[in-house]
């Protein structure tokens, strides 16, 4: 791309966050809610506009619809931080984001005209010929007001506060349109790309699951279980593949082999998900673990099936859909349990809140 008539040219690392247990207390923090979509910095020098994925790559291919409404609402030339998120009716859709990344360029335009994109700016880095990096976070929150001041939607500034009880509320609340916590960013800090230096507050949960099976890990075939395939019963008492449990050490991932050795045998035969083949390449309402996808497509989704009635406790942070946003942490063998009692009821939900109603806040 050209060179554009900036203070820097991207791609540059965004400032990252690390986990906290709990909303900081104190003066020094600004809180805003933490959006559950692609993380996105926008660069943009007159007719000019690169927007930048959080791994440092060009994104605005997959968001025709944004890169329109960014050159209209934006200032002539600044640098933006913030996240591209769709909502469908009223709530964030993170599966309609996983969508768009498709290589047909005609797919992706039906896609962005069925379910448009939205821009949530919480930073701003550049304005003319500024370099606004150093600036504490207190005036680039005010630089960032005044430059979308007239900016109007599909284009947002993110709501922040400096009062705790209202973070703690947004924290409770919003998960109810789809968003996942809390970031907590200090008053005083300049923008420090690459570096963990804002918190982010999210919902840890646990939940009962059965164990459907396993896959091996990588390189320890028969040796080293690599990950856990977790498993919810519905109403109806099928049971769905809702997610994996990942995070063992070397010396577990070898003991869970030799533990779930015994329950390989002639597990498949009347096992649940048996059939998972059947549907590599179709559609099914029901979550299956060996389904492809064009995430997956070219890895070794292979899994080893178990008899059904191990049930384990993990700690997940976020339900989407009808399974778990991200890799869970194993807590404890749940032998007191039946696996039948696994079901969907037991996890909390959260009312619904709608996107609009954060904006009015």
């Amino acid at each position: 791309m050209p060179k554009l008539a900036l203070p820097f040219q991207p791609p540059i690392e965004p400032m990252l966050a690390k986990l906290s247990n709990g909303i900081p207390e104190g003066d020094n923090w600004l809180y805003e809610p933490k959006w559950d979509g692609f993380r996105a910095l926008v660069f943009k020098s007159g007719d000019e506009l690169y927007i930048q994925s959080r791994e440092l790559k060009p994104l605005g291919r997959y968001f025709p619809e944004l890169e329109v409404t960014l050159r209209a609402n934006l200032p002539d030339r600044c640098v933006l931080d913030g996240e591209v998120v769709i909502a469908r009716d009223g709530k964030l859709d993170f599966d309609a984001m996983l969508l768009r990344i498709h290589p047909a360029a005609s797919r992706v335009q039906m896609l962005a005209a069925d379910n448009p994109a939205s821009y949530i700016a919480w930073d701003i880095l550049a304005v003319g010929d500024e370099d606004l990096r150093a600036l504490p976070q207190a005036g680039r929150r005010e630089r960032l007001e005044l430059a979308l001041a007239n900016a109007k939607p599909p284009v947002h500034i993110t709501p922040a506060t400096r009062d705790k009880a209202t973070a703690a509320e947004w924290f409770a609340k919003f998960e109810g349109a789809g968003l996942d916590g809390v970031i907590a960013k200090p008053l005083d800090l300049g923008y420090l790309p690459g570096k963990r230096a804002m918190m982010k507050i999210k919902h840890q949960r646990t939940a009962d699951c059965v164990i459907g099976g396993f896959r091996w890990y990588k390189g320890g075939k028969d040796k080293l279980v690599g990950s856990l395939l977790l498993g919810l019963y519905d109403a109806e008492g099928t049971l769905h593949h809702v997610g994996i449990c990942s995070a063992f050490k070397q010396e577990e991932r070898a003991r869970l082999a030799e533990q779930l050795k015994p329950l390989r045998e002639g597990a498949r035969d009347k096992h649940p998900w048996r059939e998972w083949a059947e549907w590599q390449d179709t559609e099914t309402a029901q979550r299956l673990p060996g389904a492809t996808s064009r995430w997956n497509r070219g890895k070794d989704l292979s899994w080893e099936p178990i008899q059904i009635g191990l049930v384990c406790e993990v700690s997940y942070d976020h339900l989407q859909g009808t399974r778990f946003r991200h890799a869970t942490h194993f807590k404890r063998w749940r032998p007191d349990k039946p696996a039948a009692d696994c079901r969907y009821d037991q996890l909390e939900e959260t009312p619904a809140y709608l996107i609009k109603q954060i904006f009015g806040t």
